[in-house]
């Protein structure tokens, strides 16, 4: 009974635990955005509740949180903004310069295929997340999200990289 007080204690408090090797393990703080966000920035995004998302979740890609549709909130780096053009070859290329870390995957670890996003120019309202993590799922496979979804900065508390 304690334990699960202090759990939503910290969760209405903007703390997370990442789970996820995307980025650190631990602690994260959901730290609020008082100025435009930026790329670079690392943040936590809800997905939208979309049948892609869903079929994420089925895979196992994403956790049970509490975003619309139930989902987990994802730690990533914006990597584009409205506007910024991307295209989605073997890797990512934004507005003409290769991302680093942002090799595209045909399956994933259990060989199921995963279909990369086709790229455009990121619509008014939306972001590219990405993470240098080779296994992510982001962006390059999702496409944009809803700018809306944006819950804040992502900061490490207490992580450790396994």
């Amino acid at each position: 009974m304690v334990g699960a007080g202090a759990v939503t204690g910290a969760m209405v408090g903007g703390y997370r635990i990442n789970l996820t090797p995307s980025e650190p393990l631990g602690l994260w703080r959901i730290e609020a955005l008082r100025r435009p966000v930026r790329t670079g920035d690392l943040v936590f995004v809800c997905p939208p509740a979309t049948a892609t998302f869903a079929e994420a979740r089925r895979r196992g890609y994403l956790r049970r949180g509490l975003c619309a549709g139930g989902f987990a909130p994802l730690i990533k780096t914006v990597a584009a903004l409205t506007g910024q053009r991307v295209e989605i070859t073997d890797h990512v290329i934004i507005d003409g310069r290769p991302i680093e870390a942002s090799s595209v995957r045909e399956s994933d670890g259990e060989g199921r295929p995963l279909i990369p996003d086709p790229g455009g120019v990121v619509p008014r309202g939306y972001l590219f997340l990405h993470s240098s993590f080779a296994s992510s799922y982001d962006s390059r496979y999702f496409g944009p999200v809803p700018a809306s979804g944006l819950l804040g900065l992502a900061r490490p508390v207490l992580t450790f990289d396994p």
